[in-house]
């Protein structure tokens, strides 16, 4: 062995990903917004960063798998270092949409070649893997990426919330119309980042229990199931 050998450091390995019942899909948003109607999906696009960033943090803190589902843009031997300095290169429309957006280094990535984040995609086995069954949707397009991900997350039996403030298209009419069509038709949860809540059910069960026990005569209390 040399000398240069011994002295080198093992590369650091990511966390396998613990497993979690909920996770975030964030769509697209590593995106040139190079194609026709683009220019006008950028200023929501702007709008969507001032709640994604922030809301994709808080998931970070609370446990929650972050997973960009991305465009490959017909590059097939592309991976995710060479999408994001595509869509990060001087001159790209998207570029300050996708550098507020970068993934932190234990968020997945997944290229997809098509609309949905779930066809021709190792979506479902990361899933499984995730142990999850709730999902969490967000990013660029509403009408389109958005739309199409959430019928096959639906025909998967995932529990679906697509986040209102979170995801942008090329106009609110456009906007509006797929989410009032993923209510109606899907019972998808639509809402806004800031009414998500995570673990709160099973904290005010905990605290039930806490007062139950702690106010429960002493000889008359029933014995704890099993």
């Amino acid at each position: 062995m040399t000398r240069k050998a011994r002295t080198t450091k093992p590369r650091q390995r990511l966390s396998a990903g613990k497993r979690s019942d909920t996770a975030l899909l964030i769509i697209d948003v590593i995106n040139d917004l190079d194609f026709p109607g683009g220019e006008k999906v950028l200023p929501w696009a702007l709008r969507m960063v001032e709640r994604l960033g922030p809301f994709a943090a808080r998931m970070r803190r609370a446990g929650v798998p972050i997973i960009y589902v991305n465009d490959n843009f017909g590059y097939w031997r592309s991976n995710f270092r060479d999408t994001y300095a595509h869509c990060t290169r001087q001159g790209s429309r998207g570029r300050n949409i996708a550098r507020a957006l970068k993934p932190e280094p234990d968020d997945y990535f997944i290229l997809k070649p098509k609309h949905s984040a779930f066809f021709a995609t190792s979506l479902v086995p990361l899933l499984e893997h995730l142990g999850t069954r709730k999902l969490i949707l967000a990013g660029l397009a509403t009408n389109l990426c958005i739309f199409f991900s959430a019928h096959d997350a639906h025909m998967h039996e995932y529990q679906l919330t697509v986040l209102s403030d979170c995801c942008a298209a090329e106009s609110d009419d456009d906007h509006d119309l797929a989410l009032s069509q993923l209510q109606r038709f899907l019972h998808v949860r639509v809402c806004r980042s800031d009414e998500v809540r995570l673990g709160a059910k099973r904290r005010r069960v905990s605290a039930k229990r806490s007062r139950a026990t702690k106010h429960a005569p002493r000889k008359k209390a029933a014995p704890s199931a099993s």
